[in-house]
């Protein structure tokens, strides 16, 4: 796919494979990438058939960041990133981010190269983050004076120490996979993280797809808040799988399984 598109989307086995696509600038964000990537998010949200989401980047490095020069040429721009109507709610900067938590199926980063600035606040806006050993991380919007903007915080917030990711915002120091891993912004660290993160697409894509995502549901709303909320939703959220269609299907097939595996033993012993 021609670089200009920003993003590549593919489909496969039920897994959806996103690339950011812009080897040129180390898939540094422009407003085509912006839009592009809340595009892709769109799509994804209404995607029923998948059952895993894997995003990672082509060349080099995953995101350099935002591509601040480009941004610029139009005084307009920010202001389009920052605007909003509902002020809770998510700008177009932040939906690149938070974008990812609105897909009912986990989302798992796949980090090489630079994951820097606006390209970390990608990053963290999945479920699991898989990096090379070599990878670099920074929260890097304080160069330019800036602070980091696009939506990071929610994660940042139950990933990490307040007193480290504040060092870190503050210093915009870059630090390696094994740092950042430390830091709760890298869940695994593997010298091919795209085949970890087919593999774990394919376990969970074994579960039942009404579970998996009221699991990701339940603890993005649950993971802070009263306790008395928490135990409401998982009462609520359990009753809704119980009727379902999937959880008689996996009850059926585990049960089945249990049997064939209880019958091989026997036999084992005779």
């Amino acid at each position: 796919m021609p670089s200009e598109n920003r993003v590549d989307l593919q489909i496969k086995h039920c897994v959806a494979y996103v690339r950011l696509n812009r080897t040129d600038k180390r898939n540094a964000i422009d407003m085509t990438m912006f839009k592009a990537v809340a595009d892709t998010i769109k799509t994804l949200r209404k995607n029923r058939g998948i059952r895993a989401v894997i995003v990672s980047g082509e060349g080099e490095d995953f995101c350099s960041g935002l591509d601040v020069k480009s941004v610029m040429k139009n005084n307009k721009n920010p202001f389009k990133l920052l605007f909003k109507l509902n002020p809770w709610g998510s700008n177009l900067a932040q939906q690149v981010s938070v974008g990812w938590q609105q897909i009912p199926v986990p989302v798992i980063m796949v980090i090489h190269g630079r994951c820097w600035g606006g390209g970390l606040q990608i990053a963290l806006g999945g479920d699991v983050r898989i990096s090379t050993p070599d990878a670099s991380l920074s929260i890097m919007e304080g160069r330019w004076g800036l602070i980091p903007d696009m939506g990071g915080t929610l994660a940042l917030r139950t990933l990490g120490r307040m007193d480290l990711t504040k060092e870190l915002a503050m210093t915009a120091a870059v630090i390696d996979a094994t740092a950042a891993q430390q830091a709760g912004w890298v869940t695994h660290i593997s010298e091919d993280p795209m085949a970890q993160a087919e593999a774990l697409a394919t376990t969970i894509s074994q579960q039942s797809p009404d579970a998996v995502a009221a699991v990701k549901k339940l603890y993005n709303r649950s993971w802070q808040g009263s306790s008395g909320w928490v135990l409401l939703r998982e009462s609520w959220y359990q009753l809704r799988i119980l009727l379902g269609k999937n959880f008689r299907t996996k009850v059926h097939n585990q049960t089945h399984d249990e049997d064939n595996q209880r019958t091989f033993q026997a036999r084992k012993k005779w």
